[in-house]
């Protein structure tokens, strides 16, 4: 992998550079990518020490949890098509200390995944501020890419959202109009197209729709109802396959109407009864099956036998 921190800007014009050539409009087969979250550099020191509004002054623990995601990742045979990373990236908060620190040991972490595998970022609630503006939103797009963009895999639509203009968007309005503009296009250009149908539509976002149930009550670790309704209707009826999220710190999530909503847990701090770990995604013809692992486990043991025979039908 170059040494340009370059290789992190994936995502610009709404575009993912890493896979955007004509050839992944057509399906070819099974196929399988990584979905991770919350990394969150310096969360578990600011859990220990309970005070979590700070930034955690120390991070050691999860630039080395990181490392070894990026181990087991890169010893998996076949190559995983991608990897991605649904938010929180670090634990500060813009503007605030140990931010910039926090960031560049993220990378360096990261730079030892295999090139071959394309990384991909989506934006959380601390890489932006819970309630985002222009500065911090163009912030994160300075570090790490779009907040917001689509691209295609082996005949598959990937739609990677900023769901914090869902949640706060009071500080930059116009913003969150310009994704939900963006969505509706999106939608209807894949729901309404007749050549280069996607065989599925997936979605990346931090913050889950639900935890459990779409009627459950509002919760800081889930999408308001009437915004969820709303989100969840425009989905089905574009025919979305599955939400991917983190931001729980713990594995969730359910399936409802023909729409899965996955709510993995976190490569860093862990705020439930679930270990460190990343999840396994194979993507068929008719469905997208998914499973979580634990760091260790996908190291030593690899993808599941039954995964492994999805993939070769």
């Amino acid at each position: 992998m170059a040494d340009s921190e370059d290789i992190f800007l994936r995502a610009k014009q709404r575009t993912f550079s890493g896979l955007t050539e004509d050839v992944e409009h057509e399906w070819r087969g099974p196929f399988y990518f990584i979905q991770a979250a919350d990394p969150q550099l310096g969360l578990m020191k600011a859990w220990k020490d309970g005070d979590c509004d700070g930034g955690g002054d120390e991070w050691a623990e999860e630039v080395e949890l990181t490392k070894q995601a990026v181990e087991a990742v890169n010893h998996l045979q076949p190559r995983p098509r991608f990897m991605v990373l649904c938010g929180d990236l670090v634990h500060a908060m813009p503007d605030t200390p140990f931010r910039e620190g926090q960031e560049r040991d993220l990378k360096a972490a990261l730079k030892g995944m295999d090139p071959s595998i394309p990384l991909v970022f989506v934006s959380g609630n601390h890489d932006l501020g819970n309630t985002p503006n222009d500065r911090t939103v163009e912030q994160y797009c300075t570090a790490w890419g779009d907040d917001y963009f689509s691209f295609w895999v082996g005949g598959v639509l990937c739609l990677v959202l900023n769901s914090q203009l869902f949640y706060d968007a009071s500080a930059c309005p116009e913003l969150k109009e310009a994704q939900e503009i963006w969505l509706e296009e999106q939608l209807n250009k894949a729901s309404s197209a007749t050549e280069l149908k996607p065989k599925h539509i997936l979605v990346f976002q931090h913050i889950p729709l639900y935890l459990k149930n779409p009627d459950e009550e509002d919760d800081y670790f889930n999408l308001q109802r009437i915004v969820r309704q709303n989100l969840l209707d425009k989905f089905k009826k574009a025919g979305v396959k599955a939400v991917f999220s983190g931001h729980y710190h713990r594995n969730a999530g359910g399936c409802h109407g023909g729409l899965d909503m996955v709510v993995s847990s976190a490569i860093g701090c862990q705020l439930g009864e679930d270990t460190h770990g990343v999840r396994v995604v194979v993507v068929t013809d008719s469905d997208v099956v998914h499973r979580y692992y634990s760091l260790e486990q996908l190291r030593m043991q690899g993808v599941d036998e039954d995964l492994r025979k999805l993939l070769q039908a």
